[in-house]
């Protein structure tokens, strides 16, 4: 086939549908691939979109979608199906229903979960085959190189290394995974990448936050500065049956990695309703798939005509004790038996606490353990349980704050103490008031773990703060006593109600239970609108006076020390 002319992409254009406020936005995960059960890697990436589409959604920022699901065509698939004794389809039924159960299971948020066997896929995928040639993109020619079946591509020679096995004989391997890679010489269409060396660049010098955090944008301007060669994306049919053949070849697979990106789109109703959405699109990867999404999939974007997506939010990966999850290891960590453990909300609290997109993070019992006891249990739950006990609460009602016991200050440094309240309990409350902010500009920035940090910290001064004051020594019955300690309490409970909706994206079913103790309606508990403390500032508060809601008992159950060191796979 003879190349024809490329058409280069012109200046994007962000659709009107998706500019200013209220504008529609798709989060992804990407698409997991069905050759295994899902393991705790896989659900981290999907707290993620997770996490921050809930956060969208109760900032008011405008309609959202969430799509997760499974990738389902490839040489990885048509192996372990032919291992396993069954066929591709029915491997993929089942490894996909785990999946959609193990997400179901976390409260994973999404609105769509695509498996790339469905037929509105496959359409997709080859409507935008047909324009990637339309448009010159494509020629076939002949490629040799170094295969990874289990990369499912070709790697160049920069990316590989040589490891020895236990009969003393040299292989070579992915530098990056340490799979091994076989010398492969076939015929195959070829896409034109290295035309799109120029463009991605002014792409990604024109848009410093499409990919964060930052040193995964670096990495990604260092690979544009290498030799970017044109890239295989077909496969001999004989060798790959199981995918998407080539519209009008029939001797020629699409090359899985194209044929799952396009779910992207797919999603959003692609080649008919996608414009109503993309380019807003913001993608979750992980690390091992930054290449895929941030080199050949905007350039196989600009190549179909389309603009790359928004924002790439790129994440590390999860080792057990130190050392990486393996099959051969038997370490693989299941998220069923994880929820299990600690539950849905304390495990999704775990993972996002600890999860820090730059570097690796490390799982093992006895951390899990500590940080959900110490921060949900204990510091959180403690705090509700002594501010709403009928000793201290006894018409467990929302108590009225005091101005006298608690007046105002422009500046609360090197202030002494005014009526009951220490100089101490000023800083706190500031601390408390700028938290919403600093929250919404950490999942901007896709620093969860930093918004939870900053969530403990406050929680941790509330603490303080009602031990402090010891309002269980107050006597009701004193008219002063009771202004102060029904003050102390306003206090507290305004504070609970802050974290409650904070914490919402992040462990939904605690913070729902949290919220309807301090008797906050559902049309309350958004993040746009959030203030706290209103009565300090000269304004009425809605809650104040207002009846608790039932006692549900302890917000989080404190967990059992466990003697395993690890939680194992359950067989499938």
């Amino acid at each position: 086939m003879l190349r024809s002319s490329l058409r280069l992409p012109q200046p994007f254009r962000r659709a009107a549908s998706t500019a200013g406020p209220g504008r529609r936005l798709l989060l992804s995960t990407p698409i997991f691939y069905a050759n295994g059960p899902p393991h705790i890697g896989h659900l981290y990436s999907a707290l993620l979109a997770d996490a921050l589409h809930r956060h969208r959604g109760l900032r008011g920022a405008g309609p959202s979608r969430l799509s997760t699901g499974t990738d389902e065509h490839g040489l990885k698939i048509q192996q372990a199906a032919a291992a396993a004794g069954t066929s591709p389809p029915e491997l993929c039924a089942r490894i996909s229903a785990l999946f959609h159960q193990a997400f179901t299971q976390a409260a994973i948020s999404f609105t769509d979960f695509i498996r790339t066997s469905e037929p509105r896929h496959c359409q997709a995928v080859c409507h935008f085959w047909a324009a990637l040639q339309d448009r010159g993109a494509l020629y076939k020619g002949t490629y040799e190189g170094w295969y990874c079946t289990a990369e499912e591509g070709f790697l160049p020679e920069s990316q590989l290394t040589e490891r020895v096995d236990a009969q003393g004989c040299a292989h070579k391997v992915s530098v990056e995974s340490g799979h091994e890679v076989h010398w492969t010489k076939e015929e195959n269409y070829m896409f034109k990448l290295s035309a799109f060396q120029d463009p991605l660049q002014k792409w990604l010098r024109d848009n410093p936050r499409a990919i964060s955090p930052e040193p995964f944008y670096q990495r990604v301007l260092c690979w544009l500065g290498e030799d970017l060669p044109d890239l295989s994306i077909s496969r001999e049919r004989s060798r790959l049956q199981w995918g998407i053949p080539v519209p009008r070849d029939p001797t020629q697979t699409i090359y899985v990695w194209v044929d799952a990106l396009v779910n992207y789109l797919s999603v959003l109703g692609y080649p008919e309703s996608h414009g109503e959405w993309w380019p807003a699109a913001h993608h979750v990867v992980g690390k091992d798939i930054l290449r895929f999404h941030a080199v050949y999939w905007p350039a196989l974007l600009m190549a179909a005509g389309l603009s790359p997506p928004e924002r790439i939010f790129v994440h590390s990966h999860w080792t057990v004790r130190g050392q990486k999850m393996s099959k051969s290891l038997g370490n693989v960590i299941d998220p069923f038996a994880c929820n299990e453990r600690y539950t849905v909300d304390g495990f999704r609290y775990f993972l996002l606490r600890q999860g820090v997109p730059e570097r690796d993070c490390d799982y093992y019992d006895e951390k899990v353990v500590k940080i959900v006891n110490s921060e949900l249990a204990d510091a959180l739950g403690g705090l509700l349980n002594r501010s709403t006990a009928p000793g201290i609460n006894p018409s467990n009602t929302y108590p009225c704050f005091s101005e006298t016991c608690f007046p105002k200050v422009v500046d609360y440094r090197g202030t002494e103490a005014l009526g009951r309240a220490a100089a101490e309990d000023y800083e706190f409350v500031v601390s408390v008031a700028s938290l919403p902010l600093q929250v919404a500009g950490y999942f901007d920035h896709f620093q969860i773990y930093k918004a939870l940090e900053c969530i403990a910290l406050c929680v941790r001064q509330t603490n303080g703060f009602f031990q402090r004051h010891k309002p269980w020594k107050l006597d009701r019955k004193d008219p002063a006593e009771k202004l102060w300690l029904d003050t102390i309490l306003h206090v507290t409970l305004e504070c609970l109600r802050v974290y409650g909706t904070l914490l919402q994206p992040v462990i939904p079913h605690t913070a729902d239970k949290l919220l309807s103790r301090l008797a906050v309606e559902p049309e309350e508990r958004g993040i746009s609108g959030l203030t706290f403390l209103p009565r300090y500032n000269g304004k009425p508060c809605p809650f104040e006076g207002r009846q608790l809601g039932p006692d549900t008992g302890v917000l989080f159950h404190r967990l059992e020390k466990s003697s395993q060191h690890q939680i194992e796979r359950k067989r499938l």
